[in-house]
């Protein structure tokens, strides 16, 4: 049985995707809204904050709370390492101008105002894990911030971590300068003679810390993707580990998951001692 506060939400909701609350608009006080549906303040913030998680609303300290703005929406597919894989080969002109960003949200490059920080840093227990090397390791560690021009937020934190001794021979790749990267990774990965053999993604979700849903302008009950990817070459090395945290009101995560299909013979085997 709904709950006062899942139906206050539910008829609010409605009003916000019928456009009688658009977005931008202000909402009315809370002290309002508890008089219009006759609850205690208490049940209406509960109901304001199931909102507010959903990435329907957010509250402004001091102004109020509004209808949120839609964001860009992030589609994420299984198919993004091969397309990436495939581009590696192509000419500069081919690979220049178009990303995985872009890819993953129909935007172009002049969309997006993009922003990379590099840094050297020891492997800590949990990276040194990852890569299967021992504590101390030096790592080139990249940060990441992409959005579109006309938001204030970015898609996603990223951070990215690279084997320093194993990408310095190519001293492009330890330059920031020469970022954004035509080809992304895997691009500067071949130009020291890596190929990708295959991509590990684990996802969790968790709610964020203050300072991400700062950065990312979410409200705090809007909870987080966080994506570690692990990329690993045609030796099984371990050459890249990122992490990512992805603001999950605008971040759609896709995966086709191919399947082999049963032997002919096989298959009718079993069909007979059914």
């Amino acid at each position: 049985m709904a709950t006062k506060y899942d139906r206050i939400a539910a008829d609010l909701r409605a009003k916000i995707r019928d456009g009688d609350l658009a977005p931008g608009d202000q909402m009315p006080a809370e002290t309002v809204l508890k008089e219009t549906y006759r609850v205690s303040l208490v049940t209406m913030r509960r109901a304001l904050d199931l909102l507010a998680a959903e990435g329907l609303i957010e509250k402004r300290h001091g102004h109020g709370t509004f209808v949120r703005i839609p964001r860009q929406h992030v589609k994420r597919t299984s198919e993004r390492h091969q397309w990436e894989k495939d581009r590696v080969l192509l000419p500069l002109d081919r690979r220049y101008g178009t990303g995985s960003t872009e890819r993953d949200t129909g935007l172009e490059m002049p969309d997006l105002e993009f922003h990379a920080e590099y840094n050297e840093i020891i492997a800590d227990q949990d990276l040194a894990k990852a890569f299967g090397v021992p504590t101390g390791t030096r790592l080139l560690e990249r940060t990441y911030r992409t959005r579109p021009r006309s938001e204030p937020a970015p898609f996603g934190l990223g951070h990215s971590y690279l084997l320093y001794d194993m990408v310095a021979v190519n001293p492009d790749l330890i330059d920031v300068t020469k970022e954004p990267w035509p080809g992304g990774t895997q691009h500067q990965l071949f130009t020291i003679g890596i190929e990708l053999d295959r991509i590990v993604e684990e996802v969790t979700a968790r709610p964020p810390s203050a300072d991400e849903a700062e950065e990312l302008g979410i409200d705090v009950g809007v909870a987080v993707l966080v994506l570690r990817k692990t990329s690993i070459d045609t030796d099984g090395r371990v050459v890249e580990v990122s992490d990512s945290v992805l603001a999950g009101d605008r971040t759609q995560l896709s995966y086709t998951i191919e399947l082999k299909r049963w032997p002919l013979a096989e298959r009718r085997r079993a069909e007979k001692g059914l």
